[in-house]
């Protein structure tokens, strides 16, 4: 296992109080990332330095770019469509629900795009309650599968670069667990766990799979990265400055750049990156994410 303090950079400096969901836009070669508390979808250009700022009426657990233009948005309410934005306005139109089944105390946190697809929808309450959450399958038109029941914080989600595999959170069981994927990729099966996170290391947040099949694991209040293989050894640790990573992703046009999204919710004494987007240039080499069919 290697740990090494990387060629670190601030992609954006920013106090989000819970960023979150670092996401590589190809079609518009930007990278999407939200503020969950501060109800907040941010996007960056990295190749012009262009940012942008859309507020949305809840909190907002995740936001990732559709097929035909847009954005889809895991909020507190439920899963909401965007059209596309406007050339000059950090705004979006067209707002409406694709799914809305509000719950009081609950809200939307991580989601994830699936290789033919669907949208993989966590979510929590507030209160981080045993089994308060949920993960569910969303397809284009709406249809809503729930895939898990009972889940406390519903986080990480990821498939392997051949859709076989999907890698999944729930971040107070402290491991990262792995499925077999159907063939027709609408179900998992054989749950099972891939790593441990060990005491005081932090508690297992959002996570990205490589090209080479390994998983990525943001570690809250673990002030690091970590890379797991496959077969679940720990191979590599990134340190970080802030205490509080998030989730991280690949994105740049050739997809090695890792982004790495941070908090400062909780913190007395945040360090002053905190809640700022990082990101670690030729940290490896990601996987293209598909967008959201709907």
């Amino acid at each position: 296992m290697t740990t090494y303090e990387p060629a670190l950079e601030v992609a954006v400096q920013a106090q989000a109080t819970l960023g979150e969901g670092p996401t590589w836009d190809a079609a518009r070669s930007r990278l999407i990332w939200i503020d969950i508390l501060g109800s907040r979808v941010n996007t960056y250009d990295p190749s012009t330095g262009r940012r942008t700022v859309m507020a949305t009426e809840q909190h907002v657990g995740a936001a990732k770019p559709r097929a035909t233009g847009g954005l889809v948005l895991n909020l507190r309410d439920g899963v909401a469509l965007y059209d596309a934005e406007g050339t000059d306005a950090d705004v979006a139109d067209g707002f409406r629900w694709l799914h809305r089944e509000p719950t009081p105390g609950r809200r939307a946190n991580d989601a994830a795009v699936a290789p033919d697809g669907s949208l993989w929808a966590g979510t929590m309450r507030y209160d981080e309650a045993p089994g308060g959450g949920t993960l569910s399958r969303l397809t284009g038109d709406g249809e809503v599968t729930t895939v898990l029941d009972d889940v406390a914080v519903s986080n990480g989600t990821g498939w392997s670069p051949d859709g076989r595999l999907m890698y999944y959170i729930d971040s107070p069981t402290r491991r990262v667990d792995v499925f077999d994927v159907s063939a027709d990729g609408q179900s998992v099966t054989g749950r099972r766990q891939l790593a441990l996170i060990e005491e005081g290391a932090g508690w297992p947040d959002g996570l990205t799979v490589d090209a080479d099949g390994c998983v990525w694991v943001a570690l809250w209040d673990g002030g690091a990265v970590r890379r797991y293989t496959p077969s679940g050894t720990l191979d590599r640790t990134i340190t970080l400055p802030t205490v509080r990573p998030t989730a991280c992703a690949f994105g740049g046009p050739n997809l090695t750049d890792l982004y790495i999204t941070t908090a400062r919710v909780g913190l007395t004494a945040p360090h002053p990156l905190s809640g700022s987007l990082l990101v670690v240039p030729g940290a490896g080499k990601g996987v293209a994410q598909p967008a959201f069919a709907g």
